[in-house]
């Protein structure tokens, strides 16, 4: 009982930990929306049809884009009305309440890590793709989890070497062969051994050329197909990792993948660096698929799963209870 209530106490400091972390890593996020949230409040003293235009207007700067920013204004004016606020400031968290609802994660996003499983990672290179696996890599080894990683992004120089690195810091095996060999070659021998070993998660890192789409979507098909017919038991994740601070371009690399691609959830990395942290909100809204995981660092603890009361609290410095 003691011990698990260490875990608990834990679990509580690395939470906080965290979230500090997030409050810091999103300054420039902060410095770009909430600031100018603010003064469309200060500006105003009632609220009429010039105070939602100058709102929506910060929105869309703030890189949240236009759909999102219409949802989050047509229900905000639904729900000032119905509680009859008269005060721009007395709407102030009714604006952070549906921001939140925007991001919402179900419980369900992470039931891989409960079943046998096979995680796809795909995103363009230099997103930080490799890093990430080898943080999820880590996570999951801390759960006690027979990890597996195949590097089947064989094209690009050095991305087997990165890999191997990093199984080797998240103490995991890894499934690797020659430069320039078939990825879906790789990923047969990695399911193997995944079968072989009982692993509880096979992570497949896969390449990025999105210029050269044709060719990364027989490639994907090829592997999936693989995995299809030797382990159709397994259960399948398939994670998009997006720059944030590439803002707009990241919810348009999005799109693209999603056309060749069964995206079931977005790791957002970079958000310590970015003034651009509101394409958070708008990639989840608009394309309906889940941020799980967010990245505020270079640590192997810095990706963490997302959490969007934690996310907007952070981004609004909203005191954590």
């Amino acid at each position: 009982m003691e011990d698990r209530n260490n875990e608990q106490v834990e679990e509580k400091k690395k939470k906080k930990g965290f979230f500090s972390k997030l409050v810091e890593g999103l300054t420039k996020t902060r410095n770009n929306i909430v600031k100018g949230v603010d003064n469309v409040f200060k500006m105003f003293t009632s609220i009429d049809e010039e105070f939602y235009e100058e709102l929506e207007e910060t929105l869309i700067m703030a890189d949240l884009g236009v759909k999102t920013t219409t949802s989050i204004i047509e229900n905000l004016k639904i729900k000032v009305k119905e509680n009859k606020i008269k005060e721009p400031m007395e709407c102030k968290q009714l604006l952070i309440d549906e921001i939140k609802a925007q991001m919402k994660v179900e419980s369900t996003a992470y039931e891989f890590e409960n079943k046998t499983s096979i995680v796809l990672v795909i995103g363009v290179n230099g997103v930080g793709k490799t890093t990430t696996i080898g943080k999820l890599a880590s996570q999951l080894k801390q759960q006690r989890k027979k990890v597996i990683l195949a590097a089947a992004d064989t094209f690009r120089a050095a991305a087997i070497d990165q890999l191997t690195e990093w199984a080797n810091r998240a103490n995991v095996e890894i499934i690797a062969q020659q430069e320039n060999s078939d990825p879906a070659a790789v990923v047969y021998d990695a399911v193997a051994a995944a079968k072989a070993r009982k692993a509880d998660v096979l992570i497949c890192d896969t390449a990025g050329r999105l210029h050269n789409k044709k060719n990364l979507m027989e490639e994907l098909r090829k592997i999936d197909r693989v995995i299809t017919r030797e382990f159709p038991d397994a259960y399948r994740e398939t994670l998009i990792v997006l720059d944030s601070t590439t803002g707009q371009n990241a919810l348009q690399q999005a799109k693209q993948f999603k056309e060749i691609a069964d995206i079931s959830g977005i790791v957002l990395t970079k958000l310590d660096g970015t003034a651009k942290g509101g394409i958070a909100i708008a990639i989840q809204a608009e394309l309906g698929i889940p941020v799980k995981y967010i990245g505020v660092g270079e640590g192997i603890d810095d990706l963490q799963k997302f959490d969007s009361d934690d996310f907007v609290n952070a981004l609004f410095e909203v005191k954590q209870s």
